[in-house]
């Protein structure tokens, strides 16, 4: 069984910035590709950034390109976003979530290319 447990969220002003980290156990970690989704109420949860197993691919929803940075260490058994210059907009509950399937090269902004979700950690960015 695969648990994704995020950390890391809480309140900052904008400007700020806050590192999210997302804690795996379960089956190997480091050959599956991650994401990063958030989500406020009464709207869709929607793709923020994901990097693929190995590291060498991230893809980012424009919205946050040039700001937020997504990294791994498998090591850890960990996914990391780096959140910086932040926005009110950026309020959300922010998940972690693990790709389908293994060794795959190419990233997904799909929720249904995930199946493993985190509980999500809340970020509030006051203005």
């Amino acid at each position: 069984q695969v648990q994704l447990v995020e950390s890391g969220g809480g309140l900052v002003q904008a400007g700020g910035s806050l590192r999210l980290s997302c804690a795996a156990s379960g089956r190997i970690f480091s050959n599956y590709g991650m994401g990063w989704f958030r989500q406020v109420p009464g709207k869709d949860r929607e793709f923020v950034s994901a990097i693929s197993w190995s590291g060498g691919r991230t893809s980012y929803a424009d919205p946050v390109k040039g700001r937020f940075t997504i990294s791994r260490d498998n090591a850890k058994n960990t996914v990391y976003l780096q959140m910086n210059s932040l926005k009110p907009e950026d309020t959300a509950v922010y998940y972690c979530a693990r790709r389908k399937g293994p060794l795959i090269a190419t990233n997904s902004p799909a929720l249904y290319d995930y199946d493993y979700w985190g509980r999500g950690t809340q970020v509030t960015v006051s203005s």
